[in-house]
């Protein structure tokens, strides 16, 4: 079996049976990155330049073989997509009057993570007589590149999918606003993740958000145990959303145990700088002289905030964390197919079999909460008898993936209604052959996920 075709050399790409993780888009290492080479050499990092790359793909679509159509369609939705992105940016710079400034020297571009991507430029072009600044368009396809690594890391500082690419715009915007102070010391790259992580800094200081702990409610058993911490603002990641090593091979991977949403949730408690220190040492893999010089901090300062930051992170983690193999993944897809089987027949009994003793459940930004099987398969029985006068309606679930975990996209139809409208998106904790935890978010990101928002009653 296999599942297409290499862009790059036209060889079918091996199965993905039994195998873990995205799916390869190229046969080979040496594939791979002959095609970024290709695509770094394109005329492609200008607006002009990716408007030819569309027509180039345009021309060279053929219907057949099928496999290699649909690589080519893929290929150009991709390419069109950015193009949009660019053109966005290109107008939200634009609207700028450029007057402001910000305050914190981001134009020096001294320290921040990692070094210049190959084929990075500047944010001008030079040469030995002449200095020629690039235009809003020049500029937006510049930053464009390093759009989902910025929203990524907005996201580990924020929390919030929707708050990591408000973000990144301001990150954009503030970089238009100060290209004439970049003096290309240092890549566009370190620069924008400065600039970046002051934004971050700056929301941080607006909102003022800090974690509390969930409230009973009148009249609902939540479980005898302490109430589990309630981050209002924690959402989702999509997983298919993550740069990818083919945008960046020469970055740091962006591993499953970083982007877990427990680690996430655990970030939250942190102060904004203790925060963005562990996040730019830990996560991201600086040395304290580059955090130092990203945060406008000393070394010695950095080093004590990452020491007062890794023992609160630990004291929020879970006293268990599940170690991730092929095979652990290969149990979790057939727990979550379970899941989703058992509640799509209302069959609640097959559903606690696969929840463990001490599960706990909770729905940012909503106020409900459970710790203890009893209690979530109490609330449960409501809501999935079609005798009980709450009786939700009939479920439907497509898989997704989140924060590295698998994850149900849930849709109900309502007694009465012909159509199953997204309902909750359920990211699930696993460990072992059981469900310990299972975070619900409310389903306006469900697009973010690749999921639809309504399915036909007939599938």
């Amino acid at each position: 079996m296999v599942d297409g075709v290499c862009p790059g050399c036209g060889k079918p790409l091996a199965g993905r049976t039994g195998r873990k993780g995205r799916s390869s888009v190229y046969c080979s290492a040496a594939c791979r990155q002959r095609a970024y080479r290709e695509r770094r050499a394109a005329p492609s990092d200008t607006a002009q330049g990716l408007i030819e790359e569309v027509g180039r793909q345009v021309r060279a679509l053929v219907p057949a073989p099928p496999a290699v159509f649909y690589s080519g369609v893929s290929e150009l939705a991709t390419s069109v997509g950015r193009l949009r992105r660019i053109a966005r940016t290109a107008r939200d710079t634009a609207k700028d009057d450029g007057s402001e400034k910000d305050d914190r020297s981001e134009g020096e571009g001294s320290g921040g993570p990692g070094t210049a991507a190959p084929g990075a430029v500047d944010l001008v072009t030079t040469g030995p007589d002449t200095e020629v600044a690039l235009g809003e368009s020049d500029f937006a396809a510049l930053v464009e590149s390093y759009r989902r690594e910025l929203r990524v890391h907005c996201y580990r500082m924020s929390g919030s999918y929707d708050d990591a690419e408000d973000l990144v715009q301001e990150t954009f915007l503030r970089a238009w606003r100060a290209r004439d102070g970049f003096a290309g010391r240092a890549s566009v790259r370190t620069w924008l993740y400065r600039i970046a992580t002051n934004a971050c800094l700056d929301f941080q200081r607006r909102t003022a958000r800090r974690p509390q702990r969930y409230e009973p409610l009148p009249g609902m058993n939540h479980g005898g145990a302490e109430p589990p911490a309630r981050i209002t603002w924690l959402q989702p990641y999509p997983d298919d959303d993550l740069p990818s090593t083919e945008e960046q091979p020469d970055a740091l991977a962006v591993s499953r145990e970083t982007m877990e949403l427990v680690l996430l949730a655990a970030i939250q408690h942190l102060p904004p700088r203790q925060r963005a220190v562990l996040v730019l040492r830990d996560v991201l893999g600086l040395a304290a002289a580059e955090t130092a010089a990203v945060l406008d901090m000393t070394v010695a300062s950095v080093n004590s905030a990452l020491q007062r930051a890794r023992p609160t992170l630990r004291d929020h983690l879970p006293r268990r964390r599940a170690e991730w193999t092929a095979e652990a993944d290969v149990r979790e897809r057939e727990i979550l197919a379970r899941y989703m089987a058992a509640a799509e027949r209302l069959d609640l009994s097959e559903v606690a079999t696969l929840l463990s003793e001490d599960i706990t459940l909770t729905m940012p930004p909503n106020p409900f909460w459970f710790v203890g099987r009893e209690a979530l398969v109490e609330f449960l029985s409501v809501s999935l008898d079609p005798a009980s006068p709450m009786f939700l309606g009939h479920w439907r679930h497509l898989p997704a993936r989140a924060n590295g975990q698998l994850a149900a996209g849930g849709y109900v139809r309502r007694p009465g209604t012909t159509v199953y409208r997204a309902q909750v998106l359920d990211v699930l904790r696993v460990e072992g052959d059981r469900i310990v935890e299972i975070t619900s978010f409310e389903p306006h990101l469900f697009p973010a996920f690749g999921l639809p928002l309504r399915l036909p009653a007939d599938r």
